[in-house]
């Protein structure tokens, strides 16, 4: 069974008999787990086994785990600093913000696709524009220079890891104070504008061959009335065609409230996908995600499934065990607890 296009969230921290049931849809293709999913590493490999043994290829597993305050898994696991943090370093030491970075992915990387994980959702590429409380700190810096220098570096850990990396939130999210999670969320620059600052970061990123972005719920009514992750003009003309990406592109939550505007999860879901979105996601909403099995008529192509076996992670460590003893694992982890210690050594 090839995977589908929906990628559903999970009740608890193991699987019950309704999660079995969506997961065995041949519309889903992929699980995002949340805090609610983890309580130990032991029991998220468990359930990480469990969601593989659903299907073949195996479903994929994600999870939203950037650093700072959107850290889904803590016990266990590496605390990783807010993104701004490294954005600072950077601003005197840019070299070693580089390396910092770069050793994130890694551990980021290698400790999830141990417990079974393929992919998170990072890096954030948006641009802090000072303005966005959902962006904050989230964001590597204003200048989109360093958001260049600093996810690359990322990706690069990432891939040292066994993980493919997810830029967001495209083609920024960062100008706008209004938070697509909770409000409709719009953004009334120029093209010329957005182009100059904002989507620096995705062309940069697309040139060093990363596989995969997540669209913003955000309009730009001066490019198109449709959120982006709605808009054929954003995804096709845009993203495709113009900046020549050519991997996953994922939808962000159709179940939030900065796309409520839309009639149904279905017409939602529809949009989406003939917009351009290869995978679409649909969270903490059971209700439309039973409808959503029940009623979209959608094959994906053959260049998305080829996209959605891109994604898998690459698992080079048989446990945690294993990984704690790996020397290079060791020192990524030991410079990134160090961020932010007055008595830490800069230079570079």
């Amino acid at each position: 069974m090839s995977l589908g296009p929906i990628m559903l969230d999970l009740t608890g921290v193991s699987l019950t008999d309704e999660d079995i049931r969506r997961l065995q849809h041949p519309l889903t293709g992929g699980v995002i787990l949340f805090s609610r999913n983890f309580s130990s590493f032991k029991q998220l490999s468990l359930l990480t086994q469990q969601i593989r043994a659903i299907r073949a290829p195996h479903l994929l597993i994600a999870v939203d785990h950037e650093g700072g305050r959107v850290q889904r898994f803590k016990n266990d696991f590496t605390r990783l600093p807010p993104m701004r943090e490294l954005g600072k370093i950077w601003d005197k030491y840019p070299k070693r913000a580089q390396h910092l970075s770069k050793q994130i992915g890694y551990v980021l990387a290698t400790e999830l696709i141990t417990g079974g994980v393929d992919l998170s959702f990072t890096p954030v590429l948006d641009v802090d524009h000072g303005q966005s409380g959902v962006i904050g700190d989230r964001a590597f810096h204003r200048n989109p220079q360093a958001i260049s220098d600093l996810a690359h570096a990322l990706i690069l850990g990432l891939k040292a890891g066994g993980m493919q990396a997810v830029g967001k939130h495209f083609p920024g999210h960062g100008f706008i104070q209004a938070d697509s999670h909770l409000e409709k969320s719009i953004d009334g620059r120029r093209y010329a504008d957005i182009e100059m600052d904002d989507l620096i970061p995705f062309v940069r990123m697309i040139d060093y061959g990363i596989t995969g972005i997540m669209a913003a719920h955000v309009i730009y009514p001066q490019i198109d009335q449709k959120p982006a992750g709605f808009s054929r003009t954003w995804l096709q003309t845009i993203l495709r065609e113009e900046l020549r990406f050519e991997g996953c592109i994922f939808s962000d939550d159709l179940s939030m409230q900065g796309v409520a505007h839309f009639d149904s999860i279905v017409v939602r879901a529809n949009a989406a996908l003939e917009a351009g979105c290869d995978m679409i996601l649909v969270c903490n909403n059971s209700q439309g995600a039973d409808e959503l099995l029940d009623k979209l008529q959608w094959n994906p192509s053959a260049a998305s499934l080829a996209r959605f076996a891109h994604m898998h992670g690459k698992k080079h460590f048989a446990s945690m065990i294993k990984l704690r003893e790996d020397a290079t694992y060791v020192q990524a982890v030991r410079e990134i607890s160090a961020i932010g210690d007055p008595n830490e050594v800069l230079t570079f």
